[in-house]
């Protein structure tokens, strides 16, 4: 079989390479395994990627994921600023205006109508950004209020990422999960259109359980041309393993092996092979039928 350029070998079975091929099966592969080793295929896939002269986002709830080669690098902690207000951002061109404002709305619960309104006064000039939007006295402002902290307050001051071609964003000094699916929305819809890029999120499953995140993931797996996305996680919720893209199943609890294999349609039987320490079950389908490759992981 013939692979794109955008190929990463995984492992070798039987003498032979086995690649993912976001071309041939899916713009986004979801990871699952336990302890350490989502974190490790995440940078494995990251270090390909930035051998053929990719962009690299990566999403780190772990917090413990190696800065070097990252440009732009964005702190998640509570308390402190880290410039991710979506209106502020709009008004210097990051985000259009729509966006925005729908970003409010699904953090805080707007209507349509009233996420219009908000829109509409962001056009006008009368709300610059999210602080404003709460100051306003509109019908908005009470709305967003019901919800609004001083964590949120702190989490949206600070100048604007420079947001460069390699992103790190680290969600693992935050004990805030609202703030961590926030920025990660935020940041989702900033580098949203990006191509050449590899976009990777440990732990997605996480992130997913906020109404934000969950914003978040559609953003970010659309398949779109030149681009990948990487979901690893040690959960196997039903949020991201039906997401359409093949899986790859690094070690785990049997049990959690056994719902992925179910959840993707493979048979009982001699395809459903345990996965330990150091390998990979790589699942993928063709219009024809599922398959499953193994082999030792070089991680």
């Amino acid at each position: 079989m013939k692979y794109s350029r955008i190929a990463v070998r995984l492992f070798e079975r039987e003498g032979e390479d086995v690649f993912y091929d976001p071309v041939y099966h899916g713009r986004t592969l979801k990871v699952f395994g336990m302890d350490e080793w989502p974190g490790k295929a995440l940078k494995y896939f990251a270090d390909r990627y930035r051998e053929i002269d990719y962009g690299v986002v990566i999403f780190d709830t772990e917090g413990d994921f190696p800065e070097e080669g990252f440009d732009t690098i964005i702190g998640v902690k509570d308390g402190q600023g880290t410039g991710l207000d979506p209106l502020a951002l709009a008004s210097k061109g990051l985000l259009d205006g729509y966006t925005a404002a729908t970003i409010v709305q699904t953090v805080y619960g707007l209507d349509r109508s009233l996420t219009d309104r908000l829109y509409a006064d962001f056009l006008a000039g009368k709300v610059k950004s999210v602080p404003d939007a709460l100051k306003s006295g509109g019908k908005y402002a009470e709305v967003i209020g019901e919800s609004y902290t001083a964590l949120d307050e702190a989490f949206y001051s600070g100048e604007p990422p420079r947001f460069g071609k390699n992103i790190l964003v680290d969600l693992g000094k935050t004990y805030s999960i609202t703030l961590a699916g926030i920025a990660f929305l935020v940041v989702s819809a900033v580098v949203r259109h990006r191509r050449n890029t590899m976009i990777g999120v440990n732990d997605a499953a996480v992130l997913a359980y906020t109404t934000a995140g969950g914003a978040a993931i559609p953003l970010i797996t659309r398949p779109m041309r030149a681009r990948v996305t990487v979901l690893a996680t040690q959960y196997a919720i039903d949020s991201i393993m039906n997401l359409a893209g093949p899986s790859l199943v690094l070690y785990h609890d049997p049990d959690t092996q056994s719902v992925i294999y179910e959840t993707n349609g493979v048979p009982p039987g001699p395809m459903r092979k345990h996965v330990h320490k150091g390998e990979g079950a790589f699942i993928y389908r063709t219009p024809e039928t599922i398959n499953v490759e193994w082999g030792e992981m070089p991680l």
